[in-house]
C-alpha cells in the first residue's frame, strides 16, 4: 500500500458490500470530502501507448531498422530516452498521480515490462502515484521479439497474473475493488475522485491465434462491477473518471474496426445509467476528442447529457505528448490539455550530446513526416501522376498527417489545403489514403488538444 499524500481530515466509510461488488478497504487511501471542506485542484497526467522496448533487446542492427521503418511511426530507437525524459518531467512538475492507459510495452516483452516497472518505481519514490492498465500489446503476446543483426528472436511475454505482480504497486495493491474476471480495478486517486481503471483488452486466446487480439470490449462482469463501484462512490459523493485502452466512441469517420469497443453501445448505456461522463482512452494513436451526443448535430437527442471520450495520442509517436489534467474537488471541473514531453530539457540537464535528442522536436517531427511521405509515395507508385506530382502529393499528405496525429489537423490545417498536392489527391478514388486524407482534413471544433468537463455530481 502506498502512503497517502493527502493531509486532510479523514472520513472512513464503512459500507458493507458483497464480495463481487466494490468493497471499500480501510487504508490510508480511504479518503472522502466532507460537505463543508474546500480543497485545492489536483494535478494529474495521462499517457497511453508508451510501447516501451527494453533497449537491451536490440542492437540497432538490420532487423531492428527494418522493423522500425516498416512500422506505424513509433520512435522505438529512442523510446528509452523519451521515457526517461517523461520521468524527469514528472519529477520536476510533481503531478499528484499519473495514469498509463495500456500498451505499456512494444509487444509485451518480459524485460520491457521489468525495465518500465523500474522507471515507475522511481516516479513513485519522487512522490507521484502511478496507476496502470494493460493494453492489447501487453499480455500473452506471441510477437514478443528481440532483434540481433538481421534476425528477430522470439522471447518471453508475460501473463495476466504476472502483470498484476509486476505492477502491483501501480494500482492493484491499493485498489478499492477488483473485477474478478478482468484486470479492472477502482482506486481513490484524490479527495473526492475515483478512477475506474477498466481492462478492455482481450488476450486469453493470443497464444492460440499466434498474434495479439487488437479489438476490445468491456466484459459483462465488468459492467456489473461498474454498477457496484458507482453505488459505493456515490455514498462518498465522489466524482468518477473512467479509463480504458480501447475507445468508447469513433475517433475517425473512416470505417476501421478494432479501435472502438466491440460493445460500445452497451458500455455507453451503462455509463449513462451510472452518470459516467468522461472516459480517457488511447489505442488509436492519434489525438482526438469526441462526445455523444454530438452537440453540433441538430438531430441529436438534446435531452441527453454529453459523454466525452478523450483519446490521447500515442506517447511513442510524434509529437510524443501526454494529457496534463487538473481536477477541482470544489466544482468537479476537469481540465485537459496536451503537453509534449521535454526531451530537449532532459538532454540538456544530462549533458547528452546526441543531436537527435538535443534537437528532439525537429528530429521527431521530421522522422514521422518522412515515414508518412514514404507510405504516400509507395501508395502512388503505379498511379497516373508524374514523379513531380507524386512528390507534391506525398509532401501534402505528410504535412497533414503530422498535424492529424497531434490533434490539430481539423482546426489548424487551412494553410495546407492550398498546397498543390492536396488538389491532386481529389483525382484519386481508389485505395486507403484518399479517404484517410478526407478524414484528416474534416473541420473539427473545438480543438482536439484541450477540453473542460464538469463531472457528474453524486
Amino acid at each position: 500500500m502506498k502512503t497517502s499524500k493527502f493531509i486532510i481530515p479523514l472520513l472512513i466509510l464503512t459500507a458493507s458490500l458483497s464480495l463481487t461488488g466494490c468493497k471499500n478497504t480501510e487504508s490510508s487511501n480511504s479518503i472522502t470530502i466532507a460537505n463543508n471542506e474546500a480543497h485545492e485542484p489536483v494535478s494529474f497526467w495521462v499517457a497511453t501507448d508508451l510501447h516501451y522496448l527494453d533497449k537491451g533487446l536490440h542492437d540497432k542492427g538490420e532487423a531492428f531498422q527494418t522493423y522500425v521503418s516498416s512500422g506505424d511511426g513509433k520512435l522505438l530507437p529512442y523510446i528509452d530516452e523519451i521515457s526517461e525524459a517523461f520521468v524527469y518531467d514528472i519529477k520536476q512538475q510533481k503531478p499528484s498521480f499519473v495514469i498509463l492507459s495500456g500498451d505499456l510495452t512494444n509487444n509485451g516483452e518480459r524485460s520491457s515490462h521489468e525495465e518500465l516497472a523500474k522507471k515507475l518505481q522511481r516516479i513513485e519514490k519522487a512522490g507521484t502515484d502511478v496507476y496502470v492498465i494493460p493494453g492489447n500489446h501487453d499480455l500473452f503476446n506471441p510477437w514478443a521479439r528481440a532483434f540481433k543483426d538481421d534476425k528477430q528472436i522470439v522471447i518471453d511475454s508475460i501473463s495476466d497474473k504476472e502483470f498484476t505482480g509486476m505492477y502491483g504497486d501501480y494500482g492493484y495493491e491499493e485498489a478499492l475493488s477488483r473485477d474478478k474476471e478482468t484486470l479492472s480495478y477502482a482506486v481513490r486517486a484524490a479527495p473526492g475522485l475515483w478512477l475506474l481503471m477498466i481492462d478492455s483488452s482481450q488476450y486469453a486466446n493470443n497464444q492460440k491465434y499466434g498474434f495479439p487480439q487488437t479489438d476490445g470490449r468491456v466484459a459483462p462482469s465488468t459492467l456489473k462491477w461498474i454498477d457496484e463501484c458507482v453505488k459505493s462512490a456515490t455514498k462518498e459523493h465522489a466524482s468518477i473518471i473512467t479509463i480504458l485502452h480501447h475507445n468508447l466512441l469513433d475517433h475517425t469517420s473512416m470505417s476501421i474496426s478494432g479501435f472502438k469497443l466491440n460493445n460500445s453501445q452497451e458500455t455507453m448505456k451503462n455509463f449513462r445509467k451510472n452518470g459516467l461522463n468522461l472516459a480517457l482512452s488511447g489505442h488509436i494513436h492519434m489525438q482526438d476528442i469526441r462526445w455523444s451526443p454530438d452537440l453540433s448535430d441538430v438531430t441529436a437527442d438534446s435531452s441527453l447529457n454529453p459523454v466525452y471520450d478523450i483519446a490521447t495520442s500515442a506517447f511513442a509517436v510524434n509529437p510524443h505528448q501526454y494529457g496534463a489534467m487538473t481536477y477541482d474537488p470544489n466544482t468537479r471541473a476537469v481540465n485537459y490539455r496536451t503537453v509534449p514531453v521535454d526531451v530537449e530539457g532532459w538532454a540538456k540537464v544530462n549533458k547528452i550530446t546526441d543531436s537527435n535528442l538535443t534537437n528532439f522536436k525537429a528530429y521527431a517531427e521530421k522522422s514521422f513526416a518522412q515515414g508518412s511521405y514514404n507510405k504516400a509515395i509507395n501508395n502512388l507508385k503505379d498511379s497516373k501522376f508524374t514523379e513531380k506530382q507524386k512528390i507534391m502529393m506525398a509532401e501534402a499528405m505528410s504535412a497533414l498527417n503530422v498535424r492529424f496525429f497531434a490533434g490539430t489537423a481539423g482546426s489548424r490545417a487551412a494553410d495546407l489545403m492550398d498546397m498543390p498536392g492536396f488538389k491532386l489527391w481529389n483525382e484519386v478514388t481508389d485505395g486507403f489514403i484518399p479517404g484517410y486524407i478526407q478524414s484528416m482534413a474534416a473541420p473539427k471544433e473545438p480543438d482536439n488538444v484541450a477540453l473542460e468537463v464538469v463531472l457528474t455530481k453524486r
